[in-house]
């Protein structure tokens, strides 16, 4: 999740006064998306599958994402 500006390859949704910037092609791979704020921060859920271990762990940890 990062800070973008739209593009042809993108779809725009607009979701209680924020909007989403999301590629097609990815979406197509990880839809449903979920995000959540939490009190740390953002929380994205999807739909796709990185097996075991895969990702970051928690920010702030000895982790490395």
């Amino acid at each position: 999740m990062a800070l973008d500006e739209p593009k042809d390859s993108d779809t725009v949704y607009e979701i209680d006064g924020f909007k989403y910037i999301v590629d097609q092609e990815f979406m197509e791979k990880a839809q449903p998306i979920k995000v959540d704020f939490t009190e740390m921060g953002f929380k994205l859920d999807s739909a796709m599958d990185f097996g075991a271990g895969a990702g970051c762990s928690g920010c702030g940890t000895a982790s490395t994402c």
